[in-house]
């Protein structure tokens, strides 16, 4: 099997497999509020396109649209931009984290070892 081959097959997988998660999270969603929806609070009964309908509203105020980088990604940039550091500037972002960490949690982290 050649590289092209390969990406096209990946692609058709990726593809078929965010139609399945979007139909059944759809499909969930639509069972779960028929379950609870009207008999707790009184709600209509729903159909599976306002079920969709509902999963997508909620991704959007909830959950946001990002686009990922892929698996461990974000990772392979961080990696990147800590190699491309001096050791200067690798102590100071330790020492300024390190900073910022004490201040957001309140717990003593120890100083950072300097690097040769």
């Amino acid at each position: 099997m050649n590289k092209i081959t390969a990406i096209v097959l990946k692609v058709i997988g990726g593809i078929a497999l965010f139609a399945a998660a979007f139909f059944l999270l759809g499909y969930i969603t639509m069972h779960l509020w028929n379950w609870l929806m009207p008999e707790l609070f009184h709600l209509p009964v729903i159909n599976f396109y306002q079920a969709i309908g509902l999963v997508v509203l909620s991704k959007i105020l909830l959950g946001g649209i990002r686009i990922h980088t892929g698996p461990f990604g974000q990772r392979k940039l961080w990696k990147a931009k800590w190699e491309s550091m001096s050791a200067d500037e690798r102590n100071e972002f330790r020492t300024e984290f390190a900073a910022r960490c004490k201040a957001k949690w309140g717990k003593d982290q120890p100083e950072p070892k300097a690097t040769n």
